[in-house]
């Protein structure tokens, strides 16, 4: 999982993702959000909310490890990301899916 949680370093840095569930909504509807990395750890609430705008928008989820996102991007308790849309994100959901973490 390190190549994917590097360019998800890479890609909070560069700008290219919204931290956070309400700012990972906000790019979702916004239609500039090319997928969304889910914390396993996320509530029940959090994950409904954020996978019912995944599904309407057709924008594609992946689950990653507890805490991830918020070790790679430096930030603690990062629920949910939003990946714009770009060379990044699509890199990023080319190794997603090649591990199976849909």
């Amino acid at each position: 999982m390190s190549a994917v949680s590097g360019l998800l370093g890479l890609a909070c840095r560069a700008g290219q993702i919204a931290l956070g569930a309400d700012m990972a909504l906000q790019e979702i509807r916004s239609g500039k959000a090319a997928l969304l990395l889910l914390d396993a750890a996320a509530s029940e609430g959090t994950r409904k909310k954020l996978l019912d705008a995944c599904a309407f928008r057709s924008v594609p989820v992946y689950t990653l490890p507890e805490d991830e996102i918020s070790h790679a991007c430096g930030r603690d308790g990062r629920m949910a990301a939003a990946v714009r849309k770009g060379n990044l994100a699509k890199r990023m959901e080319e190794l997603l899916s090649a591990e199976g973490e849909k």
